[in-house]
């Protein structure tokens, strides 16, 4: 009987390193980035102190972005070293295309220490599908 007990306790201690591992995985607000659809995002834009970022290529960065924004592109070599110039204590607010690269550059910021980062979902792609204005 204390065989099967054994294989019990092993049975339930893995099921619960296995939710744990998995939960652990899920991105949740408290990871430190917040996601926002256009319209929270553009609410957002107004408060102050707030730092926007596009994180785009220059060429992108060109053709149109969020008023006030500055490029600071995610892909090239010395995006750390510009982001240093930004307040960690500060709101970060980034943007890319669609999402994809500034999920990658909130999460360095995070790593960077940056305090509050606030991604738009679905990048200006969403934005300018929304009739939102940008600037060139």
């Amino acid at each position: 009987k204390t065989k099967q007990n054994k294989i019990m306790k092993i049975k339930v201690l893995s099921l619960v390193f296995l939710f744990l591992g998995v939960t652990s995985c899920l991105k949740s607000p408290a990871d430190g980035v917040q996601v926002l659809e256009v319209s929270k995002y553009e609410k957002k834009m107004t408060q102050p102190e707030v730092q926007l970022v596009d994180v785009r290529t220059p060429e992108e960065f060109s053709e149109g972005h969020l008023e006030n924004a500055i490029n600071i592109d995610v892909t090239a070599d010395d995006f750390d070293a510009k982001v240093a110039s930004l307040d960690k204590e500060k709101p970060v607010m980034v943007y890319c295309k669609s999402g994809g690269r500034s999920a990658r550059a909130s999460a360095r910021l995070k790593e960077l220490g940056f305090k509050t980062i606030t991604d738009l979902e679905g990048g200006i792609t969403n934005w300018k599908s929304e009739n939102k204005p940008v600037v060139k």
